[in-house]
Parts: structure tokens; C-alpha cells; sequence
């Protein structure tokens, strides 16, 4: 089968999971039917920070759920990966955090669509519902990374039941799920909390990193939102320094590629992505930036479609397979 036709059929899957929850409503846990309903918890008990009682509430926002659904989840009080399997895996795997300002997480939009869009390509994700850093957790600032750190380690402790490579495990990130990212791949090694068992051994730095219109900065040029809900309204100097991504690249960051909007009136591309791909730079970390005329903020892959970013998932993947992270389907074996 050549890669044409594997795409195509990808194509198809993605549409006939999109038909079949088309008008559907929610159940009382917020599902559809064509949700994965391969949960993992992060934590064997309370997490970091815990003795917070929330209970997770999914909302929809969607005004024509027979057209698309676009959830959101709150009062996050059990962090956990979402495990998407594709039909053909290559050993690849993605930690994928979804945006939504650290207020929310956004659940269809740049979570399941793009997870869906992945596995077409052999890639399995691991879909990542973060705790928020104002929920109300000790240490809430570090919440997110904790997590993130953890969600990676858990991963690579399973390598083998999910049938994928260690060695290939990247983390994807949406917005203020990219400053999640960006912060798990300049910080993997940061002490943000105690061993809790043998998983917390395993190496919680990604192979390669993606940053998707990226929240990076807490300094000039911040997106309001994710800072005020990560560090409250008046951080100060040594927290904005700490948080401020761009300032940690080294050159143990893993390779990054890099994908934003010049027309992004909500994230500012110059002061976020584009200061990352300079921090990179510097710190002479391999890294790929594409920056698309038209695609303001939040694109993902629905709003994307019809315009040039929607180019993005087949550069993604050609940069993953020039790197040996992902497996070219077109290429001859070796």
C-alpha cells in the first residue's frame, strides 16, 4: 500500500468517526461513542499539591454539534492520559496537550481531532487532561509540569504494552498546552515533585517536541489569560523568569518544530514562537519553524482547513521522518 492510499484511508476513518458523532449529545460523563475509552490515571493516589475535591465537568460549546463538537473540561481533579491507537502503528508515540488558557481544556479541537489525524500516520498519543494551576493545588504553578513530566514517564514505563519505542516518544502542545510542552522539554529534569514509585525512575525527557502556536512567555508579550491563571495577576520577576520558556532552552532541549500564525492577535507570534525558535538557536537545539500568513489563533485542525495552515500535520510528519522519530510509510524497507 503506498502512502497515497494510506493517507486516504486515514482521511476516511477521520470522516466516518466525525459522521458517526455528528448530533450526538453527551453522556453524563461528557463521552460520545467514538471516544477512546482507554483511560489512564497519571497517579496511583492523590497527586501533588492534592486535598482538592473538584469533580470534572466537560462542557460543550458547539452551537451545531451536527456539524462538529467542541468540548472543554474543567474542575479537573484526576490528571490522566487518554490513550488514541492507530490502525497501523510505527513505534512512534506523542504526549499531546490541548490549550484552553489554562482555565480549560479544550477536549475535540486540539485534542481527539488532531490524536485521530496522528494515528492515520502510525503515530499512538497519549492525550493529556492536565490539572489547571488555579483549581486550587499546593504548588499550583507547578501543576501542569508535574503532570507532564509524569504523563512522559508513565508512557516510557509502558513502552512495551502499548507497543511503541521509548526512544521515540515525543510531546505535542496546543497554546498554553505548548507552554506545557515547551516547559517539559526545557524543564524534564526539574524536581517539581517527589518519587511516588518506580515510574517516577524513567527519564521524563521527550525525544522531540512540537509546539503548536505556542504560549511561551510570562514576561513582555504574554498571553494575559495563561499567565494570570498560571502565576495569578501580579507575578513576580523570579516567577515570570522561571515560567518564561524561551529563557531555559539548553542544549539538552530536545529538537523542536514550531508551527504559528503571523496573524495571531491572541498569542503574539514574535514575543512567543518565534522568541522560542531564537532561544533554540542560541542554544544551538535542532529546530523547524513554520510560520503560515493566515490561521490567527487556535486553528488546530477543523479551523485550519481551506487555508495554508492546514498544511501543517504532513510537515509535522515529514520532519518526524527526516529525524527517524516516525516511520515514512512510502519509504522502502530497509
Amino acid at each position: 500500500m503506498d502512502r497515497r492510499t494510506m493517507l486516504g484511508l486515514g482521511a476516511l476513518t477521520l470522516a466516518g468517526l466525525a459522521a458517526q458523532a455528528r448530533g450526538e449529545k453527551m453522556n453524563a460523563e461528557g463521552m460520545l461513542s467514538t471516544d477512546s475509552t482507554e483511560i489512564v490515571p497519571l497517579w496511583p493516589g492523590t497527586p501533588p499539591g492534592g486535598g482538592v475535591h473538584l469533580n470534572a465537568k466537560i462542557t460543550e460549546r458547539s452551537n451545531d454539534t451536527d456539524a462538529y463538537h467542541d468540548r472543554f473540561v474543567t474542575d479537573i481533579d484526576t490528571p490522566l492520559l487518554t490513550v488514541f491507537r492507530p490502525t497501523r502503528p510505527d513505534g512512534s508515540a506523542l504526549v499531546l496537550a490541548p490549550g484552553g488558557g489554562y482555565v480549560r481544556i479544550v477536549i475535540d479541537k486540539e485534542g481527539i481531532e488532531a490524536a485521530r489525524r496522528l494515528n492515520a500516520s502510525g503515530v499512538t498519543v497519549f492525550m493529556l487532561r492536565y490539572r489547571l494551576p488555579a483549581e486550587g493545588w499546593t504548588g499550583g504553578h507547578d501543576v501542569p509540569l508535574q503532570d507532564a513530566q509524569r504523563a512522559v514517564r508513565l508512557v516510557r514505563a509502558g513502552a512495551e504494552k502499548y507497543g511503541i519505542d521509548p526512544h521515540r516518544l515525543g510531546v505535542m502542545g496546543f497554546s498554553a498546552g505548548g507552554h506545557v510542552a515547551a516547559s517539559l522539554a526545557t524543564r524534564p529534569r526539574d524536581a517539581v515533585y517527589q518519587q511516588v514509585d518506580d515510574v517516577d525512575l524513567e527519564d521524563a525527557r521527550p525525544d522531540f517536541a512540537a509546539l503548536m502556536y505556542p504560549v511561551i512567555t510570562m514576561g513582555e508579550g504574554a498571553h494575559p489569560g495563561s499567565r494570570d491563571h498560571l502565576l495569578g495577576s501580579n507575578p513576580t520577576a523570579e516567577e515570570i523568569a522561571k515560567y518564561s520558556c524561551e529563557r531555559h532552552a539548553t542544549q539538552d532541549t530536545p529538537p523542536t518544530w514550531l508551527c504559528l500564525a503571523d496573524d495571531d492577535d491572541t498569542v503574539p507570534p514574535v514575543e512567543n514562537g518565534m522568541a522560542m525558535f531564537a532561544a533554540l538557536r542560541a542554544a544551538n537545539v535542532p529546530a523547524e519553524m513554520h510560520v503560515f500568513q493566515q490561521g490567527g489563533h487556535g486553528f488546530g485542525i477543523r479551523l485550519a482547513s481551506g487555508k495554508p495552515a492546514s498544511a501543517w500535520p504532513g510537515l509535522f510528519l515529514h520532519w518526524g521522518y527526516s529525524n527517524g522519530w516516525l516511520r515514512d510509510p512510502s519509504a522502502a524497507p530497509g
